[in-house]
Order: structure tokens, then C-alpha cells, then sequence
């Protein structure tokens, strides 16, 4: 298989007379007694490799370029050496020689994703640790985490742990964090903050680590200093998010309250939608508190729940409560949390009113209302377990889910033993209602996210084994595996003795639990074979009482969202199963395509919802319109509401259709455009698995639209403030006081091994910080006066000044 050069005449003569010309490394005996020691084939390879070398030193570009040709045809014939020599079970120290010769000489020539792509082919990646230099190893580390998502397992590990330990080597430490926290390798981060010794730096972490959701404990040897610990745990409790999130709406000027009709604006349609004013009071009034909490999250003002009590009205609040009937004055009392978001404070001093009512159903939303203003903010004195421990065990049902469902949001993420010491016992209690017990799963499922505990899992498996089966039939039973899947959420093989497990449940609700398990569990890596596998379930043609074929359509979804070409083959494989699926499946599409573009509005997925929103299965038109909202989530964007609009005149003889569109309106209008659902963030490398299980919660729950979302369990609703975030760059100096810069915001461009330095971004203006990002969006600082401490401008970003800035005359 010797290599037949391309850019020498044919016949050997001419070869071997210029690679005697070569002068040898090493001249000494030794040298060619080791050349003895070589097959005659490999003597040629490294003969050829030697003439490569020299030519590429040549003056003439040519020859130059020639020479690089035949270096990248030398390593794909290495390659195949090694395959054929590893099937013989032949040595192959010989090969590994020139693999070194050749990774060195791409290393110094820029062709960094030639070495990276040799090196995994010879299966030697611990190679370039040493190769990598202060000029090379950005554009390294940057081809290494890219081609990552595209390798099979463990491959996909082992790349991103070498790119972690060159991030590490030069002390490029922002950049190995994300790295640990992506491999959820909390030993990593430990390491980061004990190798670091810049306290500033440490805080940029904390901003990176409270951004991503997990609850992350310091200890006096990551910082030393009592006062600094206590000031940097503050930042990774979010302490700082509510004054964060009002600085930047102040800037932008949006800080005045709006009403639901603002968003409505129904003065721009024909006369007959405002005529549909009439149908069903409640239920309209219950969309209108949805809306306003929605608009106003986190701004702590509003028109309808927080108006002061001595205006003229008489206190407005308390009858906007009252203007929603039974479970709907939940909703109510609950929207007063998600309009104070992330104000711990002054939320609970405002929802404390609420727990002095004699109706059961109002205390039941002030108890959510507690978990929703928590939700991740974590506090050294935990006053939302305080308040809501001891409401877990009453008598009424309502007054238990609010508080269970309470606990589940503020504690998202943080695995609390106590509170699993709380919840189990209700599990396992056979005489518990089935909405209580699937809550109670579902809390666990979402502070359990990720963890693979297995006594939370054996509790919610007894849990369903108990259960009749009239009541797994039950749409709400089908929280119950959801939940099981959140504790695997990501965590891939981990969940294949649950899956094993799962087999022997009762037929209702077996296939369901599978599809639950293997798409949380393969959730966000992207995987071909498991989305085939889904795809294949999709395809079966069924009796119509079969459920588990929603799961794997959203399961698709899932695993697909994990990287743009996943997403781009997804839609496309979606629009198939629309065409041939059976009704349950069409059913799901319009929730899996809501769920790949979350705040993220494509147009063609908008094109495929706007004619989904006509369907004449009306579940499917739910569907869609609840999706059309999760697509332009938080954007405030004006095809998509002027949609909705329409939509609202179109169905405005039909209450349930209508209150999907006012749901779907107040989506889009999230936060007045300050917040985004996506579950990714740090340049769409991280998913915050938080996040992610709030959004599929509510997923699962939108595949029985009547009998969940319609009926009295709307406030499944609120599971969507998991993952609510501010959707902004806000720059702070180096005593975290906002400081305002000029930056760059465009789009983001792919760079991945492109040569020298492009531009990052493109189609960008100017703006002073704090800005918003919207999806696909990246920011630069537009001036030198500043080095920023995170190689990622979103979010919150430390600026410290530069010692080497000049100011020009």
C-alpha cells in the first residue's frame, strides 16, 4: 500500500535521489538501525514524509502547497494502517512515530482540525496537550467542542475532556468552566475555582454557574476569605437577578405596566371579536390573569393584581381575584408571584395577604405564588420550605398541590434532601388522590433533575405499580413516568436499568413510560440512532387509545434540539409525520416543533403552525396556537402576534380555542420581549436541564390540552417559569455596578477551523449595554478601554479596565 507521491515522476529513481538529499535528523547509528527495524512500507512512508517537510520549507508557494496536499493524503493512509494493523493485532509503535512528525507539523502550519482529525483516528488525543501553543489553542479547542457533538460515545467525553485540560493549561479558565458544567462534572468546577486566583475572575464564574441553574455549594478552599465567599455565593444564588432584569427595562424604557387588552389590541379588528367579549366570563377573565402575569413577569407592577389598596376602587386586587371562579382564582393568587419574580422580598411581604383567606383555592395560589417568586433564587434561610412544609400535609387537595407544585419550582435543581423526606411519604400513600401523588412526582422529578437518585426513582415506580387501573388511565397519570424520565434527563445509559424496570408495568402505561424515559433521557445530545428509533414508533399505525406516541413525537424534538443541523432534519422529518401520522401523532407535531424553535421564530415553522392553527381536529389547532406562542416566546415578534390576532377573531365563538390564543399572546409578549424560554444558553453550548424540565413538563401536559391545560389544572402553566430568563448583555464593572459600553450585535457566524481571525459575527449595530440578544444573536465590545472576563458576552459580564488602553487624541 506504499503511497504513490503525486508530484514526482513515476519510477523510484527519481525518489530515492531526492531523499538522500534530506539530510537526516540524527546521522548517528542508531538512527538507522532503527530504520532497519521499519517495514519497507512504513521506510517509505517516512521517506516521504521527510521530503514533505522539506518541501513545504521551500520558497516556492507551489511546492509549498503541494507538499501540504500530499501531508493530509500521508495521514488518511496512516489512518488506514492503523485500522488494518489494529484488526491484526499488530504493533504500531512505527505509525505512532510519524503521527507525532505529522501532528507537530500541523500544529505550526494553522492546520489545527488536521492534527485533531488525525490524532482521533490513531485514537491518541492526549497527543496534542503537548503540541498546542499560546497562538494555536483557541482555534484547537474551539474545532475539538464543535466536533464533539457530532461523535458517537465515549468519544464525544474523551474529545471534550482534552479540550478541558488545554483550557486548563492556559488558564483559560471561563472557558473550561463551561466545559465542566457541560460533562456536569462538578469535580471540574471545584478545580477551576481552587486553580484560579483572581477573585474577579471567580465572580464571572458565579454569573456563569447562577445563569445555568445549579445549585453549587463554595467551601473555603475555592475562596478563602469568609466576606468574599459569602459575596460570590450571593451571585450563584441569583440574589442580583430581579436588579439585573429592572436595570435593563429601565434602559429600554419599558418599565410601565401593561393590561391585557394592550396586547389584545383588539380596536384593530372587525367588529365581531370584541362582540365575543360575552362567552364565558371566567374563562376569558382566567385568560386575561394568565396574560397580565405573563406581560408584567418580574416587573413587580401591574394593572390588575397589584394596584394599592386605597385607590378609589376599593382595593383592586382583591376583586380582580374574585372576577375567576373556584381553581382559577388559583391561577390568580399565583400570577402575584410571577409578576414579582425573583423579588423574594417584597413578594412574599404582597402574597402574604392571601393566606388569610377562607377559600382553600386562594391560599393554594398564594402557596404557588411563594414557589413561583423562588424560583432560582436559592437563600440561606429558605423561607419558601419554611412556608410551604407545613401546608404539604392538609387536608384539602387543591391547598396540597399548590404547595407541592410551590415546592417544585423554587427548588428546581437543588436535590433537598429534606424536602425528599417530605414528598416520598406522599407517593406511597394509597389513600392520596392520583393529582396530588402525580404533582408530588413531578416536584420531585424537577428538583431531582438530572441526579439519577435512585431512592427518588424507587419511590415513583412503587408509585405507579400502586396504582388502579382506571386511574393510570387517567391523563393526569401520565406526569408520573414524565417524572421518572426527569431524573435521567441527559444522563443517556444511566437510564437503562429504570427502562428494564419499567417493561413490567401495567400495559396501560408501559410503552408510554418507555418513549418517556429514552427521550429524556437522550434529551439534548443529539443522538441519529435514538431519534430513528423514536421515528420508527411514529411510524406504526394504531388503535386510537394508544398514548405513547405523543411522548416520541416530543422525544424527537428532545434529542434533536441539540445542535442546528439536528434541528434543520427534525422539522423536515415532523412535516412527514403530519402527512401520514395518525391523529395522536398530528396532535404532538405542532408541541415538538413549538419545542425545537422555542423563542426562536423560523419562518417556515411559523408557516407550518399558522396552517396547523386552522386544523379541523380542534386539539391539533390547541396545539398549534399554544406553539405559535413557545416559537416567538419573549420576542414580542409582529407576524406571529398579528397572527394570533386574527386567530382571535377567527375563533371567537369558541371559548377553549380562544383561550389558547390569549395564552399564546401573552407568550409572545413574555416579560414586554425582556425574556426568552430557551433552554440553551453560553452561545447555545449549555442546556440548563432546569430549564428544559419545566418547558417539557408543560409539553407533556399540552398532549391532553382538555382534560389538563382547559380543565382545572391550568396552573401547569407556571411550570414555564423554569425556564424564564432575562434575554440580555448587561455589563457590570468590577463592583458589579452596571457600567454602559459599546457593543457590537449581530448575527453569529460558524468560525469553527477557518484560518487566521474572522469576523465572529455579521450584519451587526451598535448599541450601548444593557442590550438584548435575540436567538442566534452574539455581542462584541465594541471598544478597547475594557477586557470583558467571560469569553461569551451574555448574560451578566464583568468588565475590568485595560492597562495597556490608550485614549486617542
Amino acid at each position: 500500500m506504499a503511497p504513490q507521491d503525486p508530484n514526482t515522476p513515476s519510477g523510484s529513481g527519481k525518489r530515492d535521489e531526492e531523499s538522500v538529499k534530506v539530510p537526516a535528523k540524527d546521522p548517528k547509528k542508531k538512527d538507522e538501525k532503527k530504520d532497519e527495524d521499519l517495514s519497507e512500507e512504513d521506510l517509505e512512508l517516512k521517506k516521504n514524509l521527510e521530503l514533505y517537510v522539506e518541501r513545504v520549507q521551500d520558497p516556492n508557494p507551489a511546492l509549498q502547497r503541494n507538499a501540504l496536499e500530499s501531508m493530509r493524503n500521508l495521514a488518511g493512509e496512516i489512518s488506514q494502517e492503523y485500522a488494518k494493523r489494529q484488526s491484526e493485532e499488530a504493533p504500531i509503535d512505527d505509525l505512532m512515530e510519524l503521527v507525532q512528525q505529522i501532528v507537530a507539523f500541523h500544529m505550526k502550519h494553522n492546520a489545527e482540525p488536521e492534527a485533531v482529525d488525525l490524532l482521533m483516528e490513531v485514537e491518541d488525543l492526549d497527543l496534542l496537550v503537548e503540541h498546542v501553543d499560546k497562538t494555536n489553542f483557541k482555534r484547537t479547542c474551539l474545532y475539538l467542542t464543535s466536533s464533539a457533538r457530532y461523535l458517537p460515545g465515549p468519544d464525544d467525553i474523551l474529545v471534550l475532556d482534552i479540550a478541558y485540560l488545554i483550557y486548563m493549561k492556559f488558564e483559560e479558565y471561563p472557558n473550561a468552566l463551561q466545559i465542566a458544567l457541560f460533562l456536569d462534572n462538578l469535580q471540574n468546577v471545584r478545580q477551576v475555582f481552587q486553580s484560579c486566583d483572581d477573585l474577579l475572575r471567580k465572580k464571572q464564574f458565579c454569573y456563569i454557574l447562577a445563569r445555568h441553574g445549579i445549585s453549587f455549594e463554595l467551601d473555603d478552599e475555592m475562596v478563602a476569605e469568609d466576606d468574599d465567599r459569602e459575596a460570590l455565593q450571593d451571585i450563584i444564588n441569583n440574589s442580583k437577578l430581579s436588579e439585573g432584569y429592572l436595570t435593563l427595562a429601565r434602559d429600554i424604557e419599558v418599565m410601565e405596566a401593561k393590561t391585557p387588552e394592550d396586547i389584545y389590541k383588539a380596536h384593530l379588528l372587525d367588529g365581531r371579536a370584541s362582540a365575543g367579549a360575552s362567552v364565558d366570563s371566567a374563562r376569558q377573565n382566567l385568560a386575561a390573569t394568565f396574560v397580565n402575569a405573563f406581560v408584567n413577569a418580574g416587573f413587580g407592577q401591574d394593572k390588575l393584581m397589584t394596584v394599592p389598596s386605597d385607590a378609589s376602587s376599593g382595593g383592586n386586587s382583591g376583586n380582580w381575584l374574585f372576577k375567576n371562579k373556584e381553581h382559577g382564582k388559583t391561577s390568580a393568587a399565583a400570577s402575584l408571584g410571577m409578576i414579582l419574580l425573583w423579588d423574594v422580598d417584597s413578594g412574599l411581604a404582597q402574597i402574604d395577604k392571601y393566606f388569610h383567606s377562607n377559600d382553600n383555592h386562594v391560599i393554594a395560589g398564594a402557596l404557588l405564588g411563594v414557589g413561583i417568586v423562588n424560583c432560582s433564587i436559592k437563600n440561606d434561610c429558605d423561607p419558601a420550605l419554611a412556608l410551604l412544609g407545613e401546608y404539604i400535609d392538609k387536608e384539602d387537595p387543591s391547598i396540597r398541590i399548590g404547595a407541592i407544585m410551590g415546592l417544585g419550582i423554587a427548588y428546581a435543581g437543588a436535590q433537598n434532601e429534606q424536602i425528599r423526606s417530605k414528598l416520598t411519604p406522599i407517593l406511597n400513600d394509597a389513600k392520596a388522590p392520583l393529582d396530588v401523588v402525580a404533582f408530588t412526582a413531578i416536584s420531585l422529578g424537577l428538583i431531582y433533575v438530572g441526579s439519577c437518585n435512585e431512592e427518588v426513582a424507587q419511590a415513583i415506580i412503587f408509585a405507579l405499580m400502586d396504582r388502579s387501573d382506571s386511574e393510570l388511565g387517567e391523563p393526569l397519570a401520565r406526569l408520573i413516568p414524565l417524572s421518572l424520565g426527569l431524573l435521567y434527563l441527559g444522563k443517556q445509559e444511566s437510564v437503562e436499568a429504570t427502562a428494564e424496570v419499567s417493561k413490567t408495568f401495567n400495559e396501560k402505561i408501559r410503552k408510554h413510560c418507555d418513549m418517556t424515559l429514552l427521550s429524556c433521557a437522550y434529551a439534548g445530545t443529539g443522538n441519529v440512532l435514538k431519534v430513528q428509533n423514536l421515528l420508527g414508533h411514529c411510524s406504526q399505525h394504531l388503535e386510537k387509545n394508544e398514548t405513547h406516541q405523543g411522548p416520541a413525537v416530543l422525544g424527537i424534538a428532545m434529542i434533536a434540539m441539540a445542535e442546528e443541523l439536528g434541528v434543520e432534519m427534525a422539522i423536515r422529518s415532523l412535516e412527514h409525520l403530519l402527512q401520514y401520522g395518525e391523529q395522536n401523532i398530528r396532535r404532538a407535531v405542532p408541541l415538538a416543533l413549538g419545542l425545537l424553535c422555542i423563542s426562536n421564530p423560523k419562518v417556515n415553522v411559523m408557516d407550518t403552525l399558522s396552517r396547523l392553527s386552522h386544523d379541523t381536529d380542534s386539539e391539533v389547532a390547541m396545539a398549534a396556537v399554544i406553539s405559535l406562542g413557545l416559537l416567538g416566546a419573549g420576542t414580542n415578534n409582529a407576524r406571529i402576534a398579528g397572527m394570533l390576532r386574527n386567530l382571535s377573531s377567527y375563533y371567537y365563538k369558541d371559548a377553549s380555542l380562544l383561550f389558547c390564543v390569549r395564552i399564546a399572546q401573552g407568550l409572545v409578549h413574555l416579560g414586554k420581549g425582556l425574556l426568552t424560554l430557551n433552554p440553551y444558553h453560553s452561545d447555545r453550548f449549555l442546556l440548563s436541564p432546569t430549564a428544559l424540565g419545566g418547558i417539557i413538563t408543560l409539553m407533556h401536559a399540552c398532549l391532553d390540552m382538555k382534560a389538563i391545560i382547559l380543565g382545572k389544572y391550568h396552573y401547569v402553566l407556571y411550570f414555564l417559569i423554569l425556564a424564564m430568563q432575562p434575554r440580555m448583555l448587561l455589563t457590570v464593572d468590577e463592583n458589579l455596578k452596571p457600567l454602559s459600553v459599546p457593543v457590537r450585535v449581530g448575527q453569529a457566524v460558524d468560525v469553527v477551523g477557518q484560518a487566521g481571525r474572522p469576523k465572529t459575527i455579521t450584519g451587526f449595530q451598535t448599541h450601548s449595554t444593557p442590550v438584548l440578544l435575540a436567538a442566534g444573536d452574539r455581542a462584541e465590545l465594541a471598544t478597547e478601554k475594557y477586557i470583558p472576563l467571560s469569553p461569551i458576552l451574555e448574560g451578566f459580564v464583568i468588565l475590568k479596565e485595560n492597562p495597556d488602553y490608550r485614549e486617542d487624541n
